[in-house]
């Protein structure tokens, strides 16, 4: 780990970031822009509700998180010892009273399906869905230290997995917490577009039988390099659309008329990530943005904030505001393990 990376403590300013960004979005989705102007008055003053309230955004973020430190805790990170923690999370979660955030429908369905234990997580996965809840979640992934490339691709696409099937909630997820994981190392985010194309072209055909399993086959695909390269090629096309938004930045435009609303992992991801590269040296603005949207506006902040707090650390973010988001202790204690 980089002497930047422990100064900065730059996992926990990103699990507070994603936090922060749901917290901010959450009362603004399903809001257009003028709307929310009318409620909260200019985007770029726009203030964290008094009750710093998140959505099943962080929820399942920190069920991520608690699933691979229980898995780590036992030994090294394999598909069988994150596989059990992730799913006894999600059900956890699930049952939780606390599951009152507007969770989606394929979370609900899946995490129904996993309760059950005598039945394969392939089977509960909802492989035509690619819903952002396959990666609005995935930050831990990138953010904890010491595993291979093998080894963080493959549980950020199994954790998508176990709910949204679809290739390219599988892609989008492995992406996400590889643009979490470049930024915590000190990327430039000039850099960022061409260091997650490069990542994308490499891994497009490469599907993880270890990690997956047979999960291809509920698909109508050919084979399993066919059915991964579908999601992996939606990602590079959204990456394309990224990069022509950033050729001619518009930051007072609704990001969503470039990169999409969110609803579905691709855009988040690409919807976040213009939110931050719109603003990358202004963690407070970038929050602002992403949820004055007029989309799935707290997937998207939470994403951009992930994203800002990776690469600025944890005293980016107002300590006013840290101080008072919900789940606070528990954002802030697994940072520190993987700020050490």
């Amino acid at each position: 780990m980089t002497t930047s990376t422990t100064v900065r403590k730059r996992a926990t300013g990103s699990l507070l970031g994603l936090a922060l960004g749901d917290a901010l979005g959450f009362p603004t989705e399903f809001n257009d822009v003028a709307s929310i102007i009318a409620k909260c008055g200019p985007w770029r003053e726009m203030e964290l509700p008094k009750r710093a309230l998140v959505s099943d955004d962080t929820q399942m973020t920190l069920a991520v998180g608690r699933a691979l430190r229980t898995a780590m805790d036992r030994g090294v990170l394999m598909p069988s010892g994150v596989e059990r923690p992730l799913r006894e999370e999600f059900v956890a979660w699930n049952r939780s009273p606390e599951n009152n955030r507007a969770p989606g429908n394929t979370c609900l369905t899946a995490c129904d399906l996993l309760e059950d234990d005598k039945r394969l997580w392939q089977d509960a996965s909802q492989i035509g869905s690619k819903g952002c809840g396959a990666n609005m979640r995935v930050a831990p992934v990138g953010l904890v230290p010491g595993l291979s490339d093998e080894q963080r691709a493959g549980a950020a696409q199994l954790q998508a997995g176990l709910t949204h099937g679809h290739p390219t909630a599988l892609a989008a997820s492995d992406l996400t917490a590889h643009a979490v994981r470049l930024l915590a190392h000190g990327a430039a985010p000039s850099a960022l577009i061409g260091l997650l194309r490069s990542y994308a072209v490499e891994n497009r055909t490469r599907y993880y039988h270890r990690w997956l399993g047979d999960l291809w086959t509920r698909s109508q695909d050919a084979g399993p390099e066919q059915f991964i390269a579908r999601g992996w090629d939606e990602c590079l096309g959204m990456l394309d659309r990224l990069q022509d938004a950033l050729r001619d930045p518009s930051p007072e435009t609704d990001p969503c008329l470039d990169t999409g609303e969110g609803w579905i992992a691709e855009e988040a991801m690409a919807t976040g990530l213009l939110c931050f590269l719109l603003f990358p040296d202004e963690p407070v603005t970038v929050l602002r943005r992403a949820a004055c949207t007029s989309g799935d506006s707290d997937s998207i902040a939470c994403l951009a904030g992930a994203f800002a707090g990776a690469y600025a650390g944890a005293d980016a973010w107002p300590t006013a505001w840290a101080d008072r988001i919900e789940y606070q202790g528990e954002l802030v204690t697994l940072g520190a393990l993987w700020d050490q």
